[in-house]
């Protein structure tokens, strides 16, 4: 059986374009995002101190709404939580954050994180009653690198 040298070299062309294609676009399988809170911030089941995170998909083809967050340099995982699927308008230019502000002194609770480009974000799951409380507090959204006003109030988180 002969095989044409041709078709051959077509062949190492299309696998080395698709193996660069991946290369290429690491950072957008797993939405890899730091993101600096300058105020302490609630996650689903634990408040996070003021600092630099790292949001990212877990490792799952699966799952695409399981989000793990680590400290900046991914040496401590913090959390690993379950997240639904939220549409957008638009695709986001950077990094979008909404939180709901829940006054008295209690840190703002995360909701959603979009990463840039996309039309879907991550929703947060809290427990019922927190949901339901969480949707009476005022809502904010935040545009990660830059400082925004939302309702006369002044954001602290940044990319």
């Amino acid at each position: 059986m002969k095989i044409n040298k041709g078709y051959i070299a077509v062949g190492l062309i299309i696998a080395f374009a698709l193996f660069f294609e991946l290369v290429a676009h690491a950072d957008e399988f797993d939405q890899s995002t730091t993101i600096t809170f300058s105020e302490p911030i609630q996650i689903p089941g634990q408040v996070l101190p003021a600092g630099t995170y790292l949001f990212k998909l877990a490792n799952s083809e699966s799952d695409r709404n399981i989000v793990q967050i680590f400290n900046a340099d991914r040496t401590v995982l913090y959390a690993t939580l379950q997240t639904i699927a939220t549409e957008c308008q638009e695709p986001t230019g950077p990094t979008v954050v909404a939180l709901a502000e829940q006054g008295a002194g209690q840190p703002d609770a995360l909701l959603k994180w979009l990463y840039p480009g996309r039309d879907t974000g991550h929703e947060f799951v809290y427990s019922g009653q927190k949901e339901k409380e969480l949707a009476q507090d005022m809502q904010r959204t935040i545009v990660a690198n830059q400082q925004t006003k939302a309702n006369s109030d002044s954001t602290g988180a940044g990319n």
